[in-house]
């Protein structure tokens, strides 16, 4: 009888935590100067609204890149490793991260500056469609089989906590003078990624690879090409995949279109609407492994929907309440909001996505189908900004869109099939090859 080496699920969780977490405060400072102060540094020609536009519109490009980084990557980590890809992401994102604060403005280099900026938001794309399935594989694959989705909730834990950092550290630089915060002040939060890709890099280093990964290696090699047998065996998956994605449209428009209304157009204090999101990703912390945990026992599908129906929900009463310019409502509305309604759906996707593939192309799947789904949700606050109305009600259009692709999310997940009792090693099978799992598609 052969021996299996046991997985490592706490230094696993911890690594990705760390590592999301350094990986996206990078990520998330962007699309944080991208609502505050881009539209004056890289786009002063315009008039207000079209510079707001422009400038959220750049955090979308970010997203563009992701599908296809999401096949070079997946192909890398399913053919050579997890951690490789885990280690070049982390390098690739805080070089293009650090790049941005050196960036000249408009004034001083014209046109040249914003075609820069996103051709370095197109590297942060390519790096960040590696991150998370990574990340996610990794710890699910160290995990024991009744606790993945636990497990596997520090990657989002971390990244969460990136998120946190990130708009932290743009309190005291928001509070800067006008002129002091577009010349240099905005520079900071990038600069600092130097020290983020150093410590980093430090901690992936260190990383084994997954026992799962390694038995695959051993049994049956890995496949020349994994994405062609990812979309002959397992296209429904990653169609499902795709479309159940789309909750990442709630982050998104909370994140960034939220925050410029609130900022731009309503004129709400910029740096309450800042500890807005401080105080949602700090509930979120706590929420996610909790909803996790209850995902490993009642399964994945309910917690999932009942977090995205209720996003749909209160999107309505927290674009309701900036509107009105009630701080109270603003900041018990978003924290229950995104710190724990959405982490419902949010720390229950990476288990339930990577629960749908087989070792051989797990990182292919999720990297894919997951940034295909994001690149929608990246583009959907400059979706926003264009059908959002300037009147009293002209946030309900908004509201209405964020309860769309929630609906398309919640129809994507109640299709799959539950996979919380599924042994790690049938995970993506089908009933003939298992003998008595059922199919993973319909």
């Amino acid at each position: 009888m052969t021996t299996h080496p046991a997985g490592k699920p706490r230094q696993a969780a911890i690594a990705a935590w760390i590592g999301s977490a350094l990986e996206y405060y990078d990520f998330f400072i962007y699309g944080t100067a991208a609502a505050l102060v881009f539209n004056k540094v890289f786009f002063p020609a315009s008039d207000p609204a079209t510079g707001t536009l422009m400038a959220v519109a750049t955090f979308g490009v970010g997203y563009v890149a992701r599908p296809l980084g999401a096949v070079v990557l997946g192909h890398i980590g399913d053919r050579y490793g997890r951690k490789r890809v885990l280690v070049f992401t982390l390098l690739l994102m805080g070089a293009a991260t650090f790049a941005v604060g050196c960036l000249p403005s408009y004034h001083q280099s014209g046109v040249l500056a914003p075609v820069l900026l996103v051709v370095l938001r197109l590297l942060q794309g390519l790096s960040a469609a590696g991150e998370q399935a990574g990340a996610n594989s990794m710890t699910l694959e160290h995990a024991p089989a009744h606790r993945r989705a636990y497990y596997t909730s520090f990657t989002l834990s971390g990244t969460q906590a990136g998120q946190i950092l990130a708009t932290a550290v743009f309190l005291p630089v928001s509070a800067l003078p006008e002129g002091t915060l577009l010349s240099w002040g905005w520079r900071v939060p990038f600069w600092a990624s130097f020290l983020v890709v150093v410590i980093g890099f430090v901690i992936r280093r260190r990383l084994d690879e997954t026992p799962v990964f390694e038995r695959q290696v051993a049994a049956r090699g890995t496949a020349r090409l994994p994405v062609a047998v990812l979309f002959r065996d397992h296209w429904r998956d990653v169609v499902r995949v795709v479309l159940a994605s789309t909750i990442a449209s709630v982050s998104t428009i909370f994140s960034v279109y939220a925050l410029s209304y609130a900022v731009n157009t309503v004129e709400l204090d910029r740096s309450a609407m800042l500890w807005v999101g401080v105080l949602a990703n700090a509930a979120a912390l706590i929420a996610l492994p909790l909803c996790a945990a209850l995902a490993d026992r009642v399964g994945r599908k309910p917690v999932f929907i009942a977090g995205s129906a209720g996003c749909a929900a209160l999107m309505f009463a927290y674009l309701g309440a900036i509107s009105a310019g009630s701080y109270p409502m603003v900041f018990g509305v978003g924290i229950v909001l995104f710190g724990i309604v959405y982490s419902a759906a949010n720390g229950i996707w990476p288990a339930f996505y990577g629960e749908m593939f087989t070792a051989e192309v797990r990182l292919s799947g999720m990297a894919i189908g997951t940034q295909i789904g994001f690149a929608i949700a990246g583009f959907a606050p400059t979706i926003a900004a264009a059908i959002g109305g300037t009147g009293a009600g002209g946030w309900i259009g908004v509201a209405v869109f964020t309860a769309v692709l929630c609906a398309v999310n919640i129809a994507a997940v109640a299709s799959g099939r539950e996979t919380h009792r599924v042994p790690t090693e049938r995970l993506g099978m089908r009933a003939a090859d298992t003998g008595s799992q059922p199919a993973p598609t319909p």
